[in-house]
């Protein structure tokens, strides 16, 4: 009998189907009294074996996320307060309009190539972790050693800081509060507090309420768009801003004062990969999602289009309508200028920058959701303290332990740095290391297509594309070593982001009450 699996199916191929160990399903459930065989042959997967990770994998919470979720899911991780802040950072570091465009445009090819990289992943092992799920499969040797560096890059660097920065600085800003440190932290802090209470006591309310901001962000973004592409034509005459020009005015300087240092320019592009952050998102939830391997590759496919579109016409919209030098002085409050300019102080100064500031809030939400759910596989593999808590769903069907681990680095990554460099700090941490891992899946993708041809694969990168991701994360991990052009006096040291990016024991699997499958690590007893 054939097997029960479609064309994109993602399993062995049949030469290899005996490797898989296919014994249990991580659901842990009672034994049927009709055989595999009389049931279709039904393959299920078992947790901790490294094989079956090409087998899908059902979470104990159901599969709940459709299409549309699952677009949301990826695009308003992007579409966060990148978009509406990054690019007045990026123009201030990188000093000219030209040079600026030109890293937004590499960071979409650059980010087009990583997409190609976890959707091949992401299809041949349908199961939520990523990273995690994909780094075990493809280095087992040494033992535990890639469970490891993802256990800790994911507690240790796994935060959501940024966007709780940006919607404490834009709420700031519409009510024209003066912004001191502890108001600003303690916002940030709030809303962090209040979305791990959503997802951790409303598993469906959370879903609904970031679908609800995602589309406000879409839809925001798009608004803009249009508004400058009116001022741009239309060029209407405002009496407030007397005789301060509208923004660029021709294309005559473009490259002047661009800084070409090769550390400077490494940053910077860390800051676009940020704002590009979260294609790969719904990776992490892929035992949540319905028909797993069609939804990733359509949504991610649609995610990646929508937002390289949307952000070059933003950076554009920008550069029309605020002044340059502006711009510069804004920090993250590009956008909030953009509004006002347009719209005038009431409707652009008060409205508009607080939806900007629900977008971030979107996207605090949707990353919550999905980091939290790595959280719970790393527990799941017993690699943190009271595993068998974090890893249960209880008590209200919800990944609470992955949420409370979460949340501990997010509170003090917004709490210990300093307030004026918070948020560049916050970017260029949570990219560095990323590139540590871009590096070892780009390789170890190209190992597994020598090694391991047997795999079936619904999606193939393209070589060349995965290559120069390769050597691409080369120089960027290299680059944050060389001094900036124009070191800030006082100021952090410019490689600490890069620094701080920077037993025997045997397996036992247990069950938990609400039926998700763990591993316990445990001391192997001496021989006498």
């Amino acid at each position: 009998m054939a097997p029960p699996y479609g064309e994109d199916s993602p399993l062995l191929g049949a030469d290899a189907a005996d490797r898989a160990s296919i014994r249990s399903s991580s659901v842990h459930k009672p034994p049927s009294e009709s055989s595999d065989e009389e049931n279709g042959s039904l393959l299920q997967p078992e947790f901790g074996n490294v094989e079956d990770d090409v087998l899908p994998e059902e979470s104990v919470l159901g599969r709940n996320i459709d299409w549309k979720s699952a677009y949301i899911i990826a695009i308003s991780r992007v579409i966060g307060s990148g978009i509406f802040a990054v690019p007045g950072v990026i123009l201030t570091s990188v000093g000219s309009i030209g040079l600026s465009l030109s890293l937004w445009i590499l960071g979409a090819v650059v980010v087009a190539c990583g997409l190609a990289v976890s959707l091949e992943y992401g299809c041949m092992l349908p199961r939520s972790g990523g990273d995690k799920v994909y780094l075990e499969f493809t280095y087992p040797w040494p033992r535990f050693f890639a469970s490891t560096m993802i256990a800790v890059q994911a507690v240790l660097l796994g935060f959501t800081a940024s966007n709780c920065v940006i919607f404490s600085q834009y709420v700031h800003f519409v009510f024209d509060v003066e912004a001191r440190d502890f108001s600003k932290k303690s916002l940030a802090v709030g809303l962090i507090t209040v979305i791990t209470i959503i997802h951790s006591c409303w598993y469906k309310v959370g879903i609904r309420i970031q679908n609800f901001l995602g589309w406000i962000k879409v839809g925001l973004v798009l608004f803009m768009v249009l508004a400058a592409l009116y001022v741009v034509i239309f060029r209407p005459e405002r009496k407030d801003l007397g005789n301060s020009q509208m923004g660029l005015r021709s294309w005559d300087g473009l490259w002047e004062g661009s800084d070409w240092n090769l550390g400077t320019i490494a940053t910077s592009l860390f800051k676009v990969f940020y704002s590009y952050a979260g294609l790969s998102n719904l990776n992490n939830v892929m035992n949540e999602v319905k028909d797993p391997v069609r939804t990733l590759k359509s949504v991610s496919l649609t995610a990646l289009a929508t937002a390289c579109l949307l952000y070059l016409l933003a950076n554009v919209a920008y550069f029309a309508v605020v002044p340059i030098d502006e711009i510069k002085q804004s920090g993250q409050l590009v956008s909030a200028l953009f509004f006002e300019r347009v719209f005038g102080p009431n409707v652009g100064r008060r409205f508009l920058p607080l939806a900007v500031a629900l977008s971030a809030a979107g996207n605090v939400m949707v990353v919550t959701f999905s980091v939290s759910r790595l959280n719970q596989e790393i527990a799941r593999a017993g690699f943190l303290p009271f595993s068998r808590l974090l890893s249960s769903s209880k008590p209200f069907n919800a990944p609470m332990g992955g949420l409370i681990v979460h949340y501990i680095p997010s509170v003090l990554v917004i709490v210990l740095p300093p307030s004026s460099e918070v948020y560049s700090f916050i970017l260029e941490v949570e990219g560095y290391p990323g590139q540590v891992f871009a590096l070892a899946t780009s390789i170890g993708l190209i190992w597994l297509r020598y090694k391991r041809p047997d795999l079936k694969r619904p999606f193939k990168a393209w070589i060349p594309a995965v290559i120069f991701r390769t050597l691409l994360c080369f120089a960027l991990l290299a680059a944050p070593f060389f001094p900036p052009s124009h070191p800030k006096p006082g100021g952090l040291f410019y490689a600490t982001y890069a620094i701080v990016g920077v037993g025997m024991l045997e397996e036992k699997q247990d069950v938990l009450d609400d039926g998700t499958t763990i591993t316990v690590l445990t001391q192997v007893p001496e021989v006498e």
